[in-house]
């Protein structure tokens, strides 16, 4: 008789394990499968973004699918430079130098407004507009975030001389790397040269502005919270 229990015993105790092993493997392929799950849509999202970065071929695609595509800045030699100091540069051009406080640098998809025109910093859109030249005013939900990158963006507004609308482009063409040109016809300046937290406003160009925008750059050139090698270049 205890040998019959002994034996009934030892069988229970194998289909309790049997069992458990079942639980303990069926709970694996829970595990497997919601993992899997994850990991299959975090590589759709991936995807997504990648097709988003690439649609325009190279560091561009927010350009093409924004509608706001790159030009051939007409070119002329820009006035030499005669003046090293952003102070002195500023008060030869006539211009004003401001320091706006930092309004903010969160991703959003929304409508941002901006306290400074051209705006300095803020919120903004999560792809940074490309460096290089524009024949039309980019978003400034996108520009804002190239100057949180370091970059610097010079503006002008259409209605000056195309002669100096020239000699931008050939102040560009001297140093293209991290700067991006635009016209802009909103904005209360003939001129005016920004970095993150920083921007350079003149009521007129004269050939003292060219020494403006060459030592606001050589001073504030990758002075932003995010460092210039993390957004694409494309000069």
């Amino acid at each position: 008789m205890a040998s019959r229990r002994e034996e009934k015993e030892h069988r229970r105790r194998e289909r309790l394990e049997l069992e458990r092993a079942k639980l303990e493997e069926s709970r694996k392929r829970r595990i497997y499968s919601i993992v899997a799950g994850g990991v299959l849509l975090a590589g759709a999202l991936v995807a997504v973004i990648v097709a988003v970065a690439a649609g325009g071929g190279g560091s561009s695609s927010n350009d093409s699918a924004l509608g706001f595509s790159k030009t051939a800045s007409p070119s002329a030699t820009p006035p030499p430079e005669k003046i090293g100091d952003l102070a002195q540069a500023a008060k030869a051009a006539d211009c004003v130098l401001k320091n706006p406080p930092i309004e903010g640098r969160t991703h959003v998809s929304s409508k941002v407004k901006y306290h400074t025109n051209p705006p300095t910093s803020g919120n903004h859109y999560p792809i940074p507009q490309d460096d290089g030249v524009y024949k039309q005013t980019p978003p400034f939900s996108h520009l804002v975030h190239t100057l949180e990158h370091g970059r610097i963006e010079i503006q002008y507004d259409p209605s000056i001389e195309p002669k100096r609308i020239a000699q931008l482009g050939g102040l560009y063409n001297q140093d293209k790397s991290y700067t991006v040109l635009f016209p802009n016809s909103k904005m209360p300046y003939k001129v005016a040269v920004t970095a993150w937290g920083h921007l350079a406003g003149c009521k007129t160009v004269n050939d003292a502005t060219f020494d403006l925008i060459r030592t606001f750059k050589k001073r504030y050139l990758g002075t932003g919270p995010e460092p210039l090698e993390t957004q694409p270049t494309n000069f």
